[in-house]
């Protein structure tokens, strides 16, 4: 599959297929060939996954980052004895 087949996918909708992969190759019912596909698909949907989830990282870190940089903190009173 090519990345403009995998950009068309959810997260969600990868994650569901890649679930599916591995209850198939554990139940033990596929051929080897079938096993040997399936093993290449789900291996292209962990990485397309692991990047989408990086992705998600690095927005909230750049929110966060950006809300801190927007925080302005109080100005410390001095204390002054009489």
């Amino acid at each position: 599959m090519s990345n403009n087949e995998f950009e068309k996918l959810t997260f969600e909708e990868a994650m569901r297929e890649l679930e599916k992969l591995v209850d198939d190759l554990d139940k033990g019912d596929v051929s080897l060939d079938e096993a040997i596909a399936a093993y290449d698909r789900g291996s292209q949907l962990k990485d397309y996954c692991q990047k989408k989830l990086h992705e998600a990282k690095m927005k909230i870190e750049t929110i966060q980052s950006s809300d801190n940089i927007d925080t302005i903190p109080e100005k410390s009173s001095t204390f002054k004895p009489d």
